[in-house]
């Protein structure tokens, strides 16, 4: 009887894998809300809406854009948090929200462990160096030895603590070895202006954000930060070419699904994400915004969350980075 039941079971376990199976296949069949936890016109909601057009078209349903900001991200992540677990409510996360606040705020509205499930990592998102075109310092070993020579002179701006922006700068402080004084924002806005304006010293801000002044003189680059060039800006050189070896710090946009939505749906999306992000047309407009699209698998999706949790986390410990 024993073996009749277990039998029975296995056979139940198929049944239902093959219609998860399915049902992934034939997914959507009805549109698919894209929630962005920040508000329009920034980096995260402008790579959100290029891939919602490019997946509504692909999949024949609308993918509809919820901007859904407060918080840093929060208020956007937890209202995906508590959305059915079936793949038409995801959101659009970034390394912000995934990466840096399950360290920064002592508490969330939900279990930043379990209550996603990683889907594709969208695009890396390469920050820049930059300086008002007064300063002298023309590459990173320049920047690093008349910060040295002034310790806690020189200033940067950012969009706020614990931002990207402030994270970024904090690594370089670290690998560097410099004293720079912090001058936190309201938003990356204001701190690129104050920069322009020439009441801070320097700032890392994401390419997206600054390629137009860089280009129109306003801002002077001095280096990207990720670990390769950056395809929006290809006379930058990386810090690491300039003056300061292994640094790496990006930002990144990537898609998760509430925890518990099954497997075979997260790796259809995740499948159709890749294919789009693909297609030379998409690719170039991602490249265009300064973003370098990616497409990952789920697990190396989980794994860049882990790795940038645990790096960030360590460096908000060190640096005593506190809200304000």
């Amino acid at each position: 009887m024993r073996h009749i039941w277990i039998g029975r079971l296995i056979a139940a376990g198929l049944a239902l894998s093959a219609a998860l199976a399915a049902n992934a296949q034939s997914f959507p069949q009805q549109p698919v809300t894209m929630i962005v936890p920040f508000p329009p016109g920034g980096g995260t909601d402008t790579g959100s809406r290029l891939l919602a057009q490019k997946l509504s078209e692909k999949w024949g349903q609308q993918v509809i854009v919820d901007n859904k900001p407060g918080a840093a991200g929060i208020v956007g992540l937890e209202i995906a948090s508590k959305a059915k677990p079936d793949g038409y409510t995801i959101v659009m996360g970034n390394i912000g929200t995934q990466s840096i606040n399950p360290s920064l705020y002592k508490k969330l509205p939900y279990n930043a462990d379990t209550a996603f499930t990683p889907i594709t990592l969208v695009a890396e998102l390469p920050l820049v160096l930059v300086v008002n075109p007064s300063t002298a310092a023309k590459s990173t070993a320049e920047l690093i030895a008349a910060a040295k020579a002034k310790p806690g002179d020189f200033t940067y701006s950012t969009s706020g603590n614990g931002s990207s922006m402030h994270l970024a700068a904090a690594l370089f402080e670290n690998q560097a070895g410099l004293k720079l004084t912090h001058v936190p924002y309201k938003g990356g806005g204001p701190a690129i202006q104050d920069l322009i304006g020439g009441h801070v010293t320097m700032s890392f801000a994401t390419v997206l954000e600054t390629s137009g002044q860089i280009k129109s003189g306003k801002l002077k680059a001095i280096a990207v930060t990720s670990d390769k060039r950056s395809p929006a800006l290809p006379d930058v050189p990386t810090a690491a070419e300039t003056g300061l070896p292994g640094y790496n710090s990006i930002s990144w946009i990537g898609l998760l699904a509430p925890g518990g939505t099954p497997q075979p749906v997260v790796d259809k999306i995740a499948a159709d994400v890749k294919a789009v992000l693909a297609e030379p047309a998409t690719r170039q407009q991602f490249i265009d915004q300064g973003a370098l699209p990616v497409g990952s698998t789920p697990a190396e999706f989980k794994a860049l969350i882990d790795t940038d949790r645990a790096r960030y986390g360590k460096i908000i410990v060190e640096k005593d980075i506190k809200l304000e």
